[in-house]
């Protein structure tokens, strides 16, 4: 049985176009390919997340998290810099509790990434700063502010109704394609399923476990979207 380091490797492209051309993937890749040679591992998977700037669930850094966790492997990443600026990034490594490593960073730790988050928090809390300062002169000179879309709402609470409908609807949708892995590998009650989105690295609606009752309220917003069959289809 081989004893060398074993690696989940995570890539990240900021769009959907680079993703399929290539554009930062392959040094990536390079990069990753480089060191477990240099070091003698061995990567297990690979998950790559194409990032929009709408997209912010990082879902498959969770499935990297997780997949890294059960297998008691390494997490790997090309480049830490421009992650370790990203909250939603730092926050999920920082919890998880995983031993990783960056190959522009090899030497980076927890604390490493704790400062590095510190900083770029630092930045964002300047530029809020400035950006309410910028929005209190324009305030003064006469300008409108606000979203334009809150007075449709004022006095209408049908239609803010369906404006929460429809963000949770959204919500519901992100974890589609993890809910059919679970469904395709036989699980077939509430707790199975959640027991599959948990040992994937995801984390319930209220950042904890999955229970039955929040996995039955996301199939019930599922089935609504008519993305997957009813519960009774798949005797649920």
């Amino acid at each position: 049985m081989s004893t060398s380091p074993r690696y989940i490797a995570y890539y990240r492209v900021s769009t959907a176009q680079q993703g399929r051309s290539g554009l930062g993937l392959e040094a990536q890749k390079q990069a990753v390919s480089a060191f477990l040679s240099s070091n003698g591992g061995i990567s297990l998977a690979e998950y790559l997340e194409i990032e929009s700037g709408r997209k912010r669930d990082r879902t498959e850094l969770l499935k990297a998290i997780g997949h890294a966790r059960a297998a008691k492997a390494i997490l790997i990443i090309a480049k830490l810099d421009r992650l370790a600026r990203n909250v939603s990034f730092t926050a999920s490594l920082m919890e998880s509790g995983l031993e990783f490593v960056a190959c522009d960073m090899p030497h980076a730790n927890r604390f490493t990434v704790h400062l590095m988050a510190a900083l770029a928090e630092m930045e964002a809390e300047m530029i809020s700063t400035r950006t309410k300062a910028a929005l209190a002169e324009a305030k003064r000179r006469g300008v409108k502010l606000g979203n334009p879309r809150l007075d449709e709402f004022r006095g209408n609470p049908e239609k803010a109704r369906e404006s929460l409908v429809y963000q949770s609807d959204k919500r519901a949708m992100t974890y589609l394609g993890l809910v059919k892995e679970a469904i395709n590998s036989g699980c077939r009650t509430f707790q199975a399923i959640g027991d599959y989105l948990s040992s994937q690295g995801v984390v319930g609606p209220r950042g904890g476990q999955w229970h039955p009752t929040s996995v039955k309220r996301l199939l019930m917003r599922l089935e609504e979207s008519k993305a997957i069959p009813t519960s009774d289809q798949l005797a649920l």
